[in-house]
């Protein structure tokens, strides 16, 4: 009779649990696309007021005389992060492999957990140390005026982003099976170019994720960029001049624009794209994640 009693009361128990995550999975849904509709119902209001091709296609900055022109910006953001990835993309990669495969346990059981510790470092810091170390450094080293631009914002990125390539790009490389690497070494094949040939191609979707996370990362960066990028609405002429990105320029003029003016929309805009970039990347990691376990 107890254990009847025990088994019931498990079931209603596993019941409620069951409606508690539903619901809970409810509510994010909910959120995430209310804030989706809302950013997108502000955000093209914009074109209200300003044409599609003038806010993509020209790089005229100027709320004052309802000049909406956003593709510095759009350009800036692109142009920091790529180089950020070309620069910390080898870096962490080189690391994930060298805790992964080359690094004695005690090593690594120490390096693991600062990589972990890594991520805390708030941006403010990241930012801090590029305006008062890097900066002056790059004025001495390429003899430019000012230092800021996208080059010092990209190595900043680029060290903000390997937590995320190591970590997961780590993790890949501890998946790959064993006998593959056992079968290459006893075909003859050396332990470099068994890593080089065989469990770096067998890892690349994990790695592929890890660069793919990387990018989102630096693409929504704002405190960090804001700080070194120089905050100039002009097209990048060179790595070494001021420019500016989505990121940097909305959290620089919201605080100056009216609620529901074409400047506040354009912002609201910028920030849409924004959320429809990293929703593209969440779905290319999706797309990688299910061709890895096919």
């Amino acid at each position: 009779m107890e254990k009847d009693f025990n088994h019931q009361r498990k079931l209603i128990y596993d019941r409620y649990v069951r409606y508690l995550f539903i619901a809970c999975a409810a509510l994010m849904t909910i959120i995430i696309f209310s804030i989706i509709f809302f950013v997108g119902k502000q955000g093209l209001m914009t074109f209200h007021d300003v044409s599609p091709i003038e806010f993509f296609l020209t790089d005229k900055w100027n709320p004052s005389i309802n000049k909406y022109g956003a593709l510095s910006f759009i350009l800036g953001s692109v142009a920091v992060t790529m180089l950020a990835i070309v620069i910390g993309t080898p870096l962490g990669l080189l690391g994930a492999v060298f805790m992964s495969k080359i690094a004695p346990r005690k090593l690594r059981n120490i390096m693991r957990p600062a990589v972990d510790l890594y991520v805390a470092i708030p941006s403010v810091v990241y930012g801090y140390i590029g305006l008062t170390v890097l900066i002056p450094l790059i004025r001495n080293l390429f003899d430019v005026n000012m230092g800021y631009g996208i080059f010092v914002t990209a190595v900043i990125l680029s060290v903000m982003i390997l937590p995320t390539i190591i970590s997961i790009s780590e993790d890949a490389l501890d998946g790959v099976p064993k006998p593959l690497e056992e079968a290459s070494l006893a075909l003859g094949a050396t332990y470099w170019q068994t890593l080089y040939k065989v469990v770096v191609p067998a890892a690349a979707p994990g790695i592929l994720t890890a660069v793919v996370l990387a990018m989102a990362r630096a693409v929504g960066e704002t405190m960090a960029v804001q700080m070194v990028i120089g905050n100039t609405p002009l097209l990048p002429k060179s790595l070494f001049t001021p420019t500016a990105t989505l990121t940097s320029d909305i959290v620089i003029e919201m605080g100056n624009t009216p609620f529901g003016s074409p400047w506040g929309n354009a912002l609201f805009l910028m920030a849409l794209v924004l959320l429809v970039v990293s929703l593209l990347m969440i779905l290319l990691i999706k797309r990688i994640s299910a061709r890895r376990y096919a």
